[in-house]
């Protein structure tokens, strides 16, 4: 049975103008949709429903708590699973714009199955659904180590390393964004290296990708496990680094320094390369002119690789 719908209340303002307020509007509509999400519902009305709560939840804040509240969040996960493309796609889409509001990430983390039904997106959904189910386990991710945890473990990472590989450029951009959120943590770096990234990661460093301080932001964090090194020194990284830190913006060239640093600290196997590609020089200039984190480990590596040159002239 539909719900009667609320009337416009115009509300005097303190100018004395007056204002329609929408609010009750907006509710009801929200709750007639919410009631074409169920499993009774035809296919036709979950996709209708679905689209238009993707198109609400993408404008205004008040939106996005007013479809948490009126209990859209349980339905649009479990329309994750839907066969019908457009429903799943009007369905995480919604679940990323709603995720924009704080306590919405929350509430979406802590419906069942919903890191495992946007797994299942990730995995078979169409182009855009990757995208914004990537985009979602971003959202969900992001300074949080208890979902970052949960989402290294749901075999997320495989998934987001085949977007990074063969997605659209936005696909690319939103599976590196999550791997750098899911990368801030121990117990998903080796997950990552595992599953190849570091190999797509060096590929992207080409600035033409338009993702160069991102990727090298990863490699910094996969640089401080052993697999992460011994990755990025086979997969040929380091002269994109060198390239990074002559060329990069200071942020990229924090990254790539942090990272060239790590390789060379507990070994010489890479000082050698790193001396042979040219890093003496945007070392010095970075010693100078970096910020205070990129000249601290400026100062330290430059300190290593003269040690390292002075060791190989006394033989």
């Amino acid at each position: 049975m539909r719900r009667r719908r609320a009337s416009v209340s115009p509300v005097p303002s303190p100018a004395g103008e007056t204002i329609v307020d929408n609010s009750g509007l907006i509710e009801a509509r929200v709750r007639d949709l919410v009631d074409d999400l169920n499993g009774t519902s035809s296919v036709e009305s979950q996709r209708a429903a679905t689209f238009e709560l993707r198109l609400l939840a993408r404008n205004g804040m008040e939106n996005r708590v007013v479809i948490a509240n009126c209990g859209a969040i349980g339905f649009l996960v479990d329309l994750l699973q839907s066969a019908d493309n457009g429903v799943q796609e009007n369905a995480v889409t919604a679940l990323l714009n709603l995720s924009i509001y704080g306590a919405n990430k929350t509430a979406i983390a802590n419906t069942a199955n919903a890191i495992e039904h946007l797994v299942h997106v990730l995995e078979t959904g169409s182009a855009e659904a990757k995208e914004n189910s990537a985009a979602t386990l971003y959202s969900l991710s992001v300074h949080e180590e208890d979902k970052s945890v949960r989402i290294g473990r749901s075999g997320a990472i495989r998934l987001l390393v085949d977007l990074l590989r063969s997605g659209t450029l936005r696909g690319r951009n939103d599976a590196a964004s999550a791997l750098f959120s899911l990368s801030n943590f121990r117990e998903n770096k080796p997950r990552i290296v595992e599953a190849g990234a570091v190999k797509y990661l060096v590929e992207l460093m080409n600035p033409a990708a338009g993702m160069v301080d991102k990727t090298v932001a990863i490699l910094a964090n996969l640089s401080t496990i052993p697999e992460g090194r011994t990755a990025i020194g086979q997969e040929g990284g380091i002269p994109g680094l060198v390239e990074v830190l002559e060329l990069g913006s200071a942020r990229g060239k924090e990254n790539a320094v942090a990272a060239l640093l790590q390789l060379c600290t507990d070994t010489n196997r890479y000082c050698n390369t790193l001396i042979r590609q040219g890093a003496l020089p945007p070392l010095v200039a970075l010693n100078q002119s970096g910020t205070p984190r990129a000249i601290q480990k400026a100062k330290l590596l430059l300190s290593l690789l003269a040690s390292y040159m002075k060791m190989q002239g006394k033989k």
